[in-house]
C-alpha cells in the first residue's frame, strides 16, 4: 500500500506565560505530520520557530511541497538531502522513524540506544520576569534537582541572585537567548560563576559571539542558537564547551544523531533541549538524551494540556515513550 501523510496544525495552552529575553508566548503552535502505510501510522511533531524566520503556514507549505516524494517511499537518509534543516524536517523524519518501528515491531530504541532507554532528569524552565517574581518560581520549584533558568535582560545580576537564594540546593543552567552583549559577558560569567551556575547557554547572538574565544570561561558556555547541524561544529570550537540539539533546529532525529556524534568526537558537552511542545515531540528526543550531559524536556510541564497519551513525568524524571505515543 503507497504511503499518505496529513498535516495538521494544532494549539495548546501553555500553563501560564512562557517568557523568555525575546518576548512571551500563552500557547505552544505545533505541527503534526502522520504518514500511513500498510494499516500503520506514525506521527511526528515539530514547533515552528520565529527566531529562524519559521511560521505555521510556511512550515506546512514545505512539506506539502515534499507530499509526492514522502507518499512514493523516501527514505530518511534521503530526505536529509531533500530538505533543509528545521522544523519541517524534524516532523517528517519523526514520523518517519516511528512509522518504521510500528510496520517492523522494532523499538527505534533498539536502533539508537546502547542500553534499555532508563527515566532522565530533566531541567525544569524559570521564565524571565523580575527578580523577585522569579525567586518565587524558583523557590516552588526549589526540590527539583535542576532548573533552567531564562535571563537576558538589563538586571541579571539580580536575577541570579534571587533564583540561587530562592533555590540554594538545584543546579541551575542560565539562558540569555542571545541576550548579553561584549559589554557586560566577563562580569555576568563571573557573577555567575561565584554563584555556582552549572551552565551558561547561547549568551552572545548566533555570529557575533567571537569575544567568546578571547575571554575566560569560568563556568561551561553552551551554543543554541549558534548551532543547527553536524556541519557547522567545527568553527564552534574554541568558543563554546557544549552544545544544545533540539529536534527542530537539526532537522529531525536522523540528523540528531550525527550532530551529537559529531559534537562528541570534537569534545563538546551535550544537552539536548526542545522547543515549548507536547509529548509527541519529546519523545524522539528522550531517545537521543540517554547519555547526554544535560536534559532539558520540559516542554510538556509547560502545559496547561498535553496529548493522551502523553509522557510519564515524576517530579523531574521523564520515562522513556510507551509505543502508543511514538517509537
Amino acid at each position: 500500500m503507497a504511503r499518505v501523510i496529513s498535516v495538521e496544525s494544532e494549539r495548546f495552552p501553555i500553563a501560564g506565560t512562557f517568557t523568555i529575553s525575546r518576548g512571551s508566548k500563552t500557547e505552544a503552535e505545533v505541527i503534526t505530520v502522520t504518514i500511513r502505510e500498510d494499516g500503520q501510522s506514525g506521527r511526528g511533531e515539530c514547533v515552528p520557530y520565529k527566531r529562524y524566520d519559521e511560521t505555521i503556514d510556511g512550515v506546512r507549505d514545505a512539506i506539502g511541497a515534499m507530499r509526492e516524494q514522502i507518499q512514493g517511499g523516501i527514505s530518511r537518509a534521503a530526505l536529509l538531502d531533500a530538505m533543509p534543516a528545521g522544523a519541517a524536517r524534524n516532523a517528517v523524519d519523526c514520523a518517519l522513524w516511528d512509522l518504521e518501528a510500528k510496520i517492523t515491531g522494532k523499538p527505534v530504541a533498539s536502533s539508537i540506544c546502547m542500553a534499555p532507554p532508563r527515566a532522565l532528569e530533566t531541567a525544569y524552565t524559570v521564565s524571565l520576569a523580575e527578580p523577585e517574581a522569579m525567586a518565587a518560581q524558583a523557590r516552588a520549584n526549589a526540590l527539583r534537582p535542576l532548573l533552567k533558568v531564562k535571563i537576558g535582560g538589563d538586571n541579571d545580576m539580580a536575577r541570579i541572585r534571587a533564583v540561587r537564594e530562592a533555590a540554594p540546593a538545584s543546579r541551575i543552567i542560565l539562558d540569555a537567548n542571545e541576550g548579553w552583549s561584549d559589554d557586560n559577558i566577563v562580569a555576568n560569567l563571573a557573577f555567575a560563576a561565584e554563584h555556582g551556575i552549572a551552565l551558561i547557554e547561547q549568551p552572545l547572538p548566533a555570529g557575533r559571539d567571537g569575544i567568546l574565544r578571547q575571554i575566560a570561561h569560568p563556568l561551561p558556555i553552551c551554543a543554541d542558537e549558534s548551532v543547527h547541524e553536524a556541519q557547522g561544529l567545527a568553527s564552534l570550537v574554541g568558543l563554546y564547551d557544549a552544545v544544545n540539539i533540539k529536534l527542530d533546529k537539526s532537522g529531525g532525529l536522523t540528523a540528531a544523531l550525527v550532530l551529537r556524534d559529531r559534537a562528541r568526537e570534537l569534545g563538546f558537552g551535550i544537552m539536548v533541549g526542545c522547543m515549548v511542545g507536547t509529548s509527541l515531540a519529546m519523545a524522539p528526543a528522550v531517545l537521543l538524551a540517554q547519555d547526554a550531559d544535560f536534559v532539558d524536556l520540559d516542554g510538556p510541564l509547560l502545559l496547561a494540556r498535553d496529548r493522551a497519551p502523553g509522557l510519564v513525568y515524576q517530579g523531574s524524571l521523564v520515562s522513556p515513550p510507551d509505543p502508543a505515543l511514538w517509537g
